[in-house]
């Protein structure tokens, strides 16, 4: 198969190659999306209660799941008050609900919670409220991130050693089926189908184990629990590892037949051939195995799952025959078995034929990514998702560097002809005879006798035109190619395992636009409430206003800064400036602001507002030991 000249497929090339880099940078080799995010909770986070709440509620932006210990209220003395495990409210996916203790008494409770998002992915946190008056608090609530515990830094391992396999595992086969079926035979090819199998096998089933402790934060020795791995296998993401296992089983036979069919077919002189039915199985396979992916992770939430999730999977199999058949293809150029058949010029053609398709079904599949996961050019800078990304911009620019010399290179050992060709002879038709087929370089037409009958000269071993095996002046060429071909293709694929690697961690990360999402959840108010309140002691220059801001302006704990202006709007010092706060309409108040003279202003950083609601603000203004005045004003907190 023909690629055509390079110097005329170059733009071509480069703009396609373009095209990818913008594609691979917003979307990933594995796709990431929506990672949950707390909304809301009832009683709200630092609120004081005047008598004891029932239950407690949390509402998260996106569906969860949960086991019995995901949602813990702790006393003030850490022991737990919810009797029974949490439970969706009225069957809302998004919501999680614990019954509470009767008698509960007065202080700080803490309300700690751990969910599974709808993409797989373990989020957890922790809140405070008081019932009656805060109180100090002897509850111990883990934090850091979910990827800090032995149990999170294996999974994340394994996540990236089963893309490894899988990738592995698919380029091996689409290189024997596409580019060389004679590779088949090849012991460095059977090896890399052998360890990706292993690979894909053996972290999955780790996987299956480890995934009860990464969902609840468990010790390792957990994974062993029967209960636990009872409740991992009912979950889909579990289910999704199950039918995986089952797949490659399958995929395991399907190899194995196919192996001892293509032996048995093979006798020197023609091609084997595997037969459709083989090859409609075996492409149902590989896509059912990249189901097991998208149907349970990042693919299945968020916006047009129908559709995500079947780009999801031919993004998947396009990373897999292009990142595996870069390693098979280097494997096989790499191999020290003189014995052994070369890679035919032809099979790297082919190749680098099948790379670009690969490249193109990932431009196609990574752009509509892009826009599904990161949702704006600004959160590339401003989200860790999008930081991540930027790392990963650095590694993909070079791999496409590497990818576009490697392309030069196999066009040019693909475009090698015979020499009589290139030396302007005429080569005579070949007689239609049974030969046994090379492997390697192009062999050469039979030389033509000379005019007066003298039998045609053979170069020997060393002399010009010989290339030590015997094929013509082309091979000094082709080994050179070959050897240049080789280098670029190892650096390519081994920059393709580091693109693979911050994918990966990609998985784990809060997408941008979930991120945008969880933000928009819980700023939906203004973060600041500022309030002007003028005050007038009916003396001559004794007017001015008196300026509050509460931050964020929401029930918790708030910071209050006051600044006093003069009657003309210039800064005005004061010996005493008090702040009270009262909600008239559940009679609670007045509650001491605490301000502090900060040496031209006043403030307090730990306001604990109980209550959402209309809040009166009373402010006492002193100018001097006997002037003094007290305004009022109204401001909502949410």
């Amino acid at each position: 198969m023909r690629l055509g000249s390079p110097h005329a497929r170059t733009p071509l090339t480069a703009l396609a190659l373009v095209a990818a880099l913008l594609a691979m940078v917003l979307g990933g080799a594995a796709p990431a999306f929506a990672h949950a995010a707390l909304k809301g909770s009832d009683p709200a986070e630092g609120s004081i209660l005047g008598t004891a709440p029932q239950q407690v509620t949390l509402t998260f932006t996106e569906s969860v799941g949960f086991s019995e210990d995901s949602l813990r209220v702790l006393s003030p003395q850490n022991e737990r008050v919810n009797p029974r495990p949490a439970q969706h409210v009225d069957g809302k996916d998004n919501t999680a609900r614990v019954e509470l203790s009767d008698e509960l008494a007065q202080g700080t409770y803490t309300v700690a919670w751990r969910v599974v998002s709808a993409d797989g992915h373990p989020i957890s946190g922790a809140f405070i409220f008081s019932i009656g008056k805060p109180s100090g608090t002897a509850a111990v609530v883990a934090t850091g991130s979910i990827e800090d515990t032995a149990a999170g830094r294996l999974y994340g391992i394994l996540r990236h050693v089963a893309y490894s396999g899988l990738a592995l595992l698919v380029g091996a086969v689409a290189f024997v089926l596409v580019c060389w079926p004679t590779a088949r035979a090849v012991r460095p090819v059977r090896r890399v189908l052998a360890v990706g199998w292993v690979a894909l096998v053996a972290s999955t089933a780790a996987l299956l184990l480890l995934r009860g402790p990464y969902e609840t934060a468990g010790a390792l020795t957990s994974a062993f629990d029967p209960s636990q791995l009872g409740r991992t296998v009912t979950g889909r993401p579990g289910i999704a590892l199950l039918v995986r296992l089952v797949l490659l089983a399958g995929a395991a036979v399907l190899l194995r037949r196919a192996a001892s069919r293509l032996d048995r077919q093979h006798d020197g002189t023609t091609p084997a051939d595997l037969g459709t039915g083989v090859r409609v199985v075996g492409a149902g396979l590989a896509l059912a195995m990249a189901s097991t992916w998208a149907a349970a992770e990042h693919a299945s939430a968020g916006i047009q799952v129908p559709l995500a999730i079947p780009v999801a999977v031919l993004h998947l199999l396009a990373m897999g025959v292009w990142l595996g058949g870069l390693i098979t293809l280097v494997t096989v150029l790499r191999r020290r078995d003189p014995g052994g058949p070369d890679v035919p010029a032809s099979a790297v053609g082919r190749f680098s034929t099948l790379a670009f398709g690969a490249v193109a079904v990932l431009v196609a599949t990574g752009m509509y990514q892009s826009w599904r996961q990161v949702g704006s050019w600004e959160a590339l800078s401003t989200t860790s998702y999008g930081r991540i990304l930027a790392v990963k911009l650095a590694a993909v620019v070079v791999v496409l560097g590497v990818a576009f010399v490697s392309r030069r290179w196999a066009a040019r050992l693909d475009h090698e002809v015979p020499s009589a060709a290139m030396e302007g002879q005429a080569v005579p038709e070949p007689e239609r005879v049974r030969i046994v087929e090379t492997v390697g370089a192009p062999t050469p037409p039979s030389p033509v006798p000379a005019a007066d009958g003298t039998p045609p000269h053979e170069p020997a071993a060393g002399e010009p035109g010989d290339d030590g095996d015997g094929t013509g002046p082309s091979a000094p060429a082709s080994g050179a190619h070959r050897r240049r071909l080789r280098r670029t293709v190892a650096v390519e694929a081994a920059l393709g395992v580091v693109v693979l690697a911050i994918t990966t961690l990609l998985t784990g990360t809060q997408p941008s636009r979930a991120a945008d999402t969880a933000a928009t959840a819980t700023a939906a108010e203004p973060q600041t409430k500022v309030v002007t309140v003028p005050f007038d002691m009916g003396t001559a220059n004794q007017k001015g206003t008196v300026q509050i801001t509460l931050e964020p302006g929401r029930v918790g704990q708030n910071t209050v800064e006051a600044v006093v202006y003069t009657a003309d709007g210039g800064f005005a010092t004061v010996p005493e400036l008090r702040l009270t706060l009262t909600q008239n309409d559940l009679g609670i108040g007045p509650l001491d602001g605490g301000l502090k003279n900060q040496k031209g202003y006043w403030a307090a950083y730990d306001l604990q507002l109980p209550t959402p609601g209309a809040w009166t603000l009373n402010i006492t203004v002193r100018t001097t030991d006997i002037d003094q005045v007290t305004v009022r004003e109204t401001v909502r907190i949410t």
